[in-house]
């Protein structure tokens, strides 16, 4: 078929003309830089190396006569050269790079402090020799005139300083500092100089500080540009830890009050945060008499000059009003817990019909500011909780906790959800106060919000079902009807979008349901949704969180006709399914009945259906199952399931003669190679009952064949009295022999599991645990072990004449019987043949 053009939509009058002229110039003028980045052959000549260059002479020769982005590539290859050769790195290719390094671009000055860094961490060289090499070059860029790369150094000597030892520091950086924090330097200098102040408070004694640096730290904090200033009061929370208690109160304190005044609102604002950070410094006098004053300060400007503040000041008000608590009054508590409703409803109002003038002219950054309050006021929830104490929660913040939950902005409600673990576990006595704002979390329109909640959705609910005052079963009735609801409703919203990681989630957390509510309600709203997400859903992840999840729902149903139900649809629909798909899923909720069930459910209901799928169409089930095999195996029991391990071996033989596929068929190699390694458990107990119903049935057997040789001997010896014999005793030690093979005999079937040969010995000494393989082979060799050794000529002589006593000797004592019979004999056979050869020479002499 031919395209069919529509002439008639294309206008090729003039004027349009010229416009497609246009956009065709445009279009190539967006393909020239294509072309010229293509590399000109006497370009590619340029950036060629010689590769028979070593790592170090490559790196001296692109460093000096290499392009830039060649130089680059050095640089960031440092640590690695560092690794392999540091002796010869520090002689030949540090240096280069220093050279570079004063007329080096912005890229290459960054890769390098990386690199600097990246060689102080791998401690490819001892502390003293990076700080005699490296040191000079951090220090020589640190003020570099672009405020990255000055940044990206001052990150490498902070990290430096750490490992460097006192007198280090002390003559490198703390001596040059003095001159670096003059007011003649530039403004780059000195907020280097405030952040490296900050970080040497921590390496020198209270006494050496308070002579060498806080002269230095006032200086700074009285600057003339409020970039040094404010860069300054944030590093006074650093220096107050290293001076200690006492010179913070007498010195850091007065610079903190009196930079909280200053005209600046970002050192406003930095002097109150370290205000607070600092808090635990101070005693009780501080805080009432100077801390508390401009924090009030701060509070009354923040709605009215200084909107600034706002957001930090919602942002540490939980930690301002504990660390304030034992200093307020009942008037001041109530204060602040009323500054605190009205952070949390600030820019509600205009919603509500208020100040409908104010809200054509509210910006967007404001309503920006306000939602980060309010986000805020809901992250300090818990701590106001505690503020006003939990017993008072349902009259003075539940209407707050109401509207924060109900927000419209999602990141509020958002908060919150993250939040309301610890907010139920305050309230545990009155939780139940809060249930509602649960199930609206729950059905909230954002997954966000849900995904939030869901972290700890099982120890809510717990405590939401087991806690609280009226924690009985009427409680529970009365919570669990808008509860069910709310957690299907969330489930379907997850599946419905396109974010299955929630869903997961949401499904394994699902799992502790059978903990809170009961088996009835989880079978009817639950378990068979979690089915038809099995069945249904595309998502691996997915399903087989509700595979697992289904598992424990039929672990904790006690109704075996629900139990039953289930147990046949995951058959049918799953393991016998059309879809090979769902073949699969079956084998990974059967490894989850493993894991949750006992061996002995797992081989009653889903052993055989499992060994059906050798027999397969796909050879992706054939395979999964194999490598599934041996967690099958070991669910086995000896004896008990000594069928189901014919069984398991059948289809092991038949896998190896009729697969075709050579994936499958090697793996099924694999796995029989594996299974053979395996050990099975044993059922002592079953074993030691078989045993005595075998070792019942061979006494009647014993019984039996007594009382016939006894009337037998009574026989023989009548007709030996009337027959004279013309060998004496030959006669009546052959049928004693025969009777003795007769009683061997009987004891050789009556203790079939006794050690009668060496390489079986051990059989009942290890009753917990053996071999499949060997555990059938031990029983048929024992057996023409048994046979072949009674067999023999040596076990019938020397009968005894109490051949009753004598039946059932231990395994003991009839080998010392049988060896010492078979040496008497041996005895005999010589006696024999020395006797004739005597004869034989009388006759010849």
């Amino acid at each position: 078929m031919h395209p069919i053009i529509f002439f008639s939509k294309m206008d090729f009058s003039q004027s349009n003309l010229f416009g497609y002229i246009e956009d065709l110039q445009e279009l190539t003028i967006i393909e020239r830089p294509v072309r010229r980045s293509l590399k000109t052959p006497e370009e590619i000549e340029r950036l060629t190396v010689d590769e028979e260059l070593g790592d170090i002479e490559r790196a001296v020769y692109l460093l000096s006569s290499g392009q830039d982005i060649q130089g680059t590539s050095v640089v960031a290859n440092l640590p690695v050269l560092m690794r392999q050769n540091p002796a010869e790195t520090l002689r030949r290719v540090l240096p280069k790079i220093r050279e570079v390094l004063h007329v080096a671009g912005v890229e290459m000055q960054l890769t390098a402090a990386v690199s600097f860094l990246t060689v102080l961490q791998e401690e490819s060289v001892s502390i003293h020799t990076y700080s005699h090499s490296f040191l000079h070059i951090i220090l020589q860029n640190l003020e570099h005139r672009d405020s990255g790369v000055s940044n990206a150094w001052l990150e490498t000597l902070l990290a430096v300083i750490e490992a460097l030892p006192k007198e280090t520091i002390r003559h490198e950086i703390l001596n040059p500092l003095v001159s670096k924090a003059q007011l003649s330097q530039t403004l780059q200098s000195r907020l280097v100089s405030c952040k490296i102040m900050g970080k040497l408070a921590n390496k020198f004694e209270a006494h050496i500080i308070k002579r060498e640096i806080l002269p230095l730290v006032k200086s700074l904090c009285q600057d003339v540009e409020y970039e040094v200033r404010t860069c300054m009061c944030r590093q006074l929370e650093h220096i107050a830890q290293g001076i200690g208690t006492e010179l913070t109160k007498t010195v850091v304190l007065p610079e903190l009050v009196e930079l909280a005044r200053d005209e600046g609102s970002s050192v406003r604002l930095a002097a109150f945060e370290t205000l607070v950070n600092l808090l635990d410094m101070f005693d009780a006098d501080d805080r009432s008499h100077t801390v508390l004053p401009l924090v009030k300060s701060f509070c009354e400007k923040s709605f009215k000059a200084d909107e600034s503040i706002l957001v930090s000041l919602s942002f540490h008000l939980g930690k301002l009003c504990n660390g304030l608590y034992g200093i307020f009054t009942p008037e001041q508590h109530l204060r602040f817990l009323e500054f605190y409703k009205k952070l949390s409803t600030l820019g509600l109002q205009q919603e509500n019909g208020h100040n409908d003038n104010q809200l054509q002219l509210q910006t967007l950054e404001q309503e920006k500011k306000y939602i980060s309050v309010r986000k805020n006021c809901a992250y300090n929830f818990p701590a106001m909780i505690v503020f006003v104490d939990p017993k008072n929660f349902h009259l003075e913040l539940y209407s707050i906790f109401f509207c924060l939950c109900h927000d419209p902005e999602v990141p509020v409600r958002y908060t919150m959800a993250i939040s309301f673990y610890e907010v139920a576990k305050l309230l545990n006595p009155g939780v139940y106060t809060i249930h509602k704002e649960l199930v609206t979390l729950l059905q909230d329109e954002s997954l966000e919000v849900l995904d939030a909640l869901v972290g700890h959705l099982p120890e809510i609910l717990e405590l939401m079902t087991n806690g609280g005052e009226n924690s009985g079963s009427e409680s529970k009735l009365l919570s669990i009807p808008d509860l069910i609801p709310a957690l299907t409703t969330a489930e379907q919203r997850a599946a419905t979008s396109l974010k299955w990681r929630i869903h997961e989630k949401l499904l394994q957390k699902y799992a502790c349901l059978p903990h809170i509510i009961s088996s009835d309600q989880i079978y009817y709203r639950f378990l068979h949704r979690m089915l038809t997400i099995i069945l249904t859903n595309n998502v691996l992840p997915v399903q087989k969180a509700a595979a697992r999840t289904l598992c424990v729902y039929l672990r904790y149903n006690r109704k075996q006709e629900q139990r039953h139900e289930v147990i046949q649809k995951l058959i049918e629909q799953l393991g016998q399914g059309k879809s090979y798909w769902n073949r699969l899923r079956f084998l990974d909720t059967c490894e989850f009945i493993m894991e949750l069930f006992s061996k002995s459910f797992f081989c009653k209901y889903f052993f055989l259906p499992v060994l059906e799928l050798t027999h397969d169409p796909v050879a992706n089930v054939r395979m999964k199952l194999c490598y599934l095999l041996p967690k099958v195996k070991s669910t086995l029991k000896i004896p008990t399931d000594k069928h189901l391990l014919q069984q398991l071996e059948l289809c092991i033989r038949k896998l190896l003669c009729q697969e075709k596929d050579k994936d499958v068929l090697t793996i099924v190699k694999r796995t029989m190679l594996e299974l053979d390694r395996m050990e099975i458990s044993v059922d002592a107990e079953q074993l030691e009952k078989e045993k005595q119903q075998n070792e019942g049935r061979s006494t009647n057997i014993n019984d039996k064949m007594f009382e016939k040789k006894r009337r037998d001997s009574k026989t023989s010896s009548v007709l030996a009295k009337s027959i004279t014999l013309s060998v004496p005793g030959s006669s009546s030690g052959t049928s004693a022999g025969k009777e003795d093979k007769k009683s061997k005999l009987v004891r050789s079937q009556s203790f079939s599991t006794q050690a009668l040969h060496p390489k079986y010995s051990n059989i009942d000494k290890c009753p917990n645990k053996s071999s499949a393989t060997g555990y059938t082979s031990s029983v048929s060799g024992m057996g023409k072990s048994c046979m072949l050794s009674f067999s023999d000529d040596s076990f019938r002589t020397h009968s005894t004449g109490n051949s009753g006593n004598a039946a059932f000797p231990s395994s003991s004592s009839s080998r010392n019987i049988f060896n010492s019979a078979d040496q008497k004999n041996n005895g005999n056979k010589e006696s024999q043949s020395r006797k004739m050869s005597i004869k034989n020479r009388k006759s010849n002499s």
